[in-house]
């Protein structure tokens, strides 16, 4: 049960779907789904519907509006075709923490004002490169943020990186679980002890796991790396999260 919407943004209009159960009657909390690096496609309709289906309206944004509306990935391609991933890192290349902010607060206007969104606080699940836009969201705005999730999120503790995480989580109020892929080369052990440390050191109430055996991506049905039961555990801990928050 999902519906196309358009969002004013100070950049331009994104354009997002908005899924509910079959059966919503009422407004319902609020979940924004970031997707990975892929963008928007058709398991990450599912995976939204599915979290939906818990008992929430699922608010799923085109990251990528900027350049391009809707799927951007070309029917039976993938980000790891080389014809793809340029395209793909130079569209990601201008989600800087400013054009971010910006967003966020579209995000939250929509909200807002749609019907299907009850006017409590919400949750935020990212994966992949925006496992640090959900975490970078819930610091933005502490007074809307309940609940903050990341799965095989990438680069978000790099120790020359005077954008990190690190830098912003201090005003984080509410509960984090992050859901690592073990071996990631792209979130190694230290990034995820940096971030693990300045979570603790903020007093953020928050969960660090390690997929053990999972791979970047886990959770991405139409990856190599795709792994069913890492995927499974992943929507039970987020549903855990969101049902004990929202």
């Amino acid at each position: 049960m999902s519906r196309a919407i358009e969002i004013p943004a100070a950049d331009g209009t994104i354009d997002a779907h908005v899924f509910t159960p079959e059966s919503a009657d009422r407004p319902l909390p609020a979940v924004v789904l970031f997707t990975d690096i892929g963008g928007l496609r058709s398991c990450y309709h599912e995976k939204a519907q599915q979290l939906a289906d818990n008992g929430y309206a699922v608010l799923m944004p085109n990251i990528y509006y900027r350049d391009a509306r809707g799927p951007v990935v070309p029917e039976g391609k993938s980000f790891r075709d080389p014809d793809v991933r340029p395209t793909l890192f130079g569209y990601a290349g201008h989600l800087t923490p400013e054009a971010l902010s910006r967003d966020f607060t579209a995000l939250l206007k929509c909200i807002d004002s749609e019907a299907e969104f009850a006017d409590v606080k919400i949750g935020v699940v990212g994966y992949c490169m925006t496992g640090a836009f959900a975490l970078r969201m819930a610091a933005e705005h502490p007074g809307r943020v309940a609940a903050a999730a990341g799965f095989h999120s990438a680069n978000l503790a790099k120790a020359d990186d005077p954008n990190s995480l690190v830098h912003v989580v201090g005003t984080i109020e509410g509960r984090v679980y992050l859901g690592h892929a073990d071996k990631d080369e792209l979130l190694p052990p230290d990034q995820i002890a940096r971030l693990d440390e300045a979570l603790a050191k903020a007093g953020v109430h928050f969960t660090s796991e390690l997929y053990k055996g999972a791979a970047h991506g886990f959770t991405a049905k139409d990856a190599p790396s795709y792994d069913a039961t890492a995927d499974a555990l992943h929507h039970k801990r987020l549903a855990m999260l969101l049902e004990e928050t929202l």
